[in-house]
């Protein structure tokens, strides 16, 4: 598979670990980039990040208007009928993306995963799964998709992963109580989630850039 087009920041020469970094429907790589100066913290290692723009296809939701999309969407209840074949491709782009950055020197234990939206979901669902140990996933405003089928596919490499959640208690779009009840689904098969939420919609706010900048300083080590 052909690795998808991305845009990279990178904190320093020679980066000693990267974070792959997933946008939102109807977004692209471009989203998240602006994020890097304020969330990298001086002490860090070098960190090349990674912004892949998802694949242009039509979305239902949306009236059919073809978007850059991770997988197509069907109805508001996202859990009601899922693009399995959607979310498995994605998964699959996620695991080019992630070869690649081991072609340039960075080893499984020092990629951290991270996404928002349809983003984290895919980073969810392709992190927990990937066969070799990664260093971290990062979900935001999201949900865990295909979840009664994670306790036969998961990895056993990634049994112990941190999760960083965070979620706005007014968001509109993944509703909380989606993102509650993936990670009591996530709790049942052991995995530990560092849960916070925060006063905002479908969103990133200053504080939780805050809290994800101290639990990643945590992981770069």
């Amino acid at each position: 598979m052909s690795v998808l087009p991305t845009v990279e920041k990178e904190t320093g020469a020679h980066p000693a670990w990267s974070i792959i970094w997933l946008h939102g429907l109807g977004a692209d790589g471009n989203d998240f980039a602006p994020i890097v100066p304020e969330l990298a913290s001086p002490p860090w290692p070098a960190v090349r990040f990674v912004f892949p723009h998802a694949p242009v296809q039509p979305v239902t939701i949306n009236g059919g208007m073809a978007m850059r999309a991770w997988y197509d969407i069907y109805g508001f209840d996202l859990m009601a009928q899922q693009d399995e074949a959607g979310i498995r491709a994605s998964i699959k782009h996620l695991d080019a993306l992630i070869a690649r950055e081991h072609e340039r020197g960075i080893p499984s234990e020092r990629i951290l995963l991270a996404g928002f939206s349809q983003g984290g979901a895919i980073a969810l669902a392709g992190g927990l799964r990937y066969p070799e140990k990664l260093a971290g996933i990062i979900a935001l405003s999201t949900y865990l998709p295909l979840a009664p089928l994670l306790a036969a596919e998961r990895s056993a490499a990634n049994a112990d992963i941190p999760i960083f959640w965070g979620h706005g208690t007014v968001d509109p779009v993944v509703i909380l109580q989606r993102g509650t009840d993936s990670r009591a689904a996530l709790e049942a098969l052991g995995y530990h989630v560092a849960w916070h939420t925060y006063l905002m919609p479908h969103a990133v706010c200053p504080q939780e850039i805050a809290d994800l900048r101290q639990w990643i300083g945590e992981r770069l080590r």
